[in-house]
């Protein structure tokens, strides 16, 4: 537990959880009735919603192996929700055996699914800990074990912190994390919108963000101006501040998605 108040979650599985919802989207089996339930009834009111995990984590994995190209071998993965398919550990892995993966949720179920999926795995682990807290994360011993700090770092910050509220500042949050960072590392960020989406998709993100908060999960949408000053200190790297499909695509068939509007995601290198 944080001395800052931010602690890890007490389970409950009477109550849906974001994390497991959106494991359920991505059509894992780390999701529990409540989850299902829940992630149902959003999907009825807010047909896209699966779409939007999908390009999310498509954005993970393009980030991943751009990290890689770069000769960055060891990861950390804030809010990384349930490590399953497709992954950091397993695209890093399957092309370096030794590259190192930290994950970080504080979601009970995901830190204690991902330790049973990562029992066997020397090279990647879970820390249960609140991404607002970058003091405990950055120096759990986990990390200091696996991250070695005198060579650059690949930190993932995708699709979390839309859960972070102005109250706690996610401009300082990112800046606190960066300023740990060696030189030559990269930060990944991206985040849910609705700016550049005609009315109809608006009032769906409206449905979307009222559904969660409804669930106790704090959702918010911000701007393009607001997210891309979260890479003041970096340098951005080419395409800059995009939509998710748009940074580097694999193929063109993503950019057709109806949901292409409704994520930005950037990468800066420090």
């Amino acid at each position: 537990m944080s001395n800052h108040g931010y602690g890890p979650r007490e389970l409950d599985l009477d109550a849906p959880s974001a994390a497991r919802a959106y494991d359920y989207f991505l059509g894992g089996a780390h999701n529990f009735e409540p989850d299902r339930r829940f992630a149902d009834e959003v999907r009825a009111m807010v047909p896209w919603v699966a779409n939007v995990a999908k390009l999310n984590r498509s954005f993970l994995q393009r980030v991943v192996r751009f990290y890689l190209d770069r000769g960055i071998t060891q990861f950390i993965d804030l809010g990384s929700g349930i490590p399953t398919v497709g992954n950091v550990h397993e695209v890093a892995q399957a092309r370096d055996p030794e590259a190192a993966v930290v994950y970080v949720d504080f979601e009970p179920v995901a830190w204690h699914s991902a330790q049973t999926l990562l029992a066997d795995n020397p090279r990647a682990t879970i820390i249960q800990a609140d991404v607002r807290d970058p003091a405990a994360i950055l120096g759990h011993p986990d990390t200091r074990r696996l991250i070695d700090f005198s060579r650059p770092v690949g930190l993932l910050v995708v699709g979390v912190l839309l859960f972070v509220g102005p109250e706690d500042r996610p401009a300082e949050l990112v800046a606190a994390y960066r300023r740990e960072l060696p030189p030559g590392s990269y930060l990944a960020l991206s985040h849910l919108t609705d700016e550049d989406a005609d009315p109809a998709l608006r009032a769906d993100v409206e449905r979307l963000i009222a559904l969660y908060w409804s669930a106790n999960e704090h959702v918010h949408s911000r701007t393009r101006e607001e997210f891309a000053s979260w890479f003041e200190g970096t340098e951005l790297v080419s395409p800059g501040v995009t939509f998710l499909p748009d940074w580097r695509p694999d193929s063109a068939e993503e950019r057709d998605d109806v949901a292409r509007p409704l994520g930005y995601g950037g990468v800066g290198r420090v």
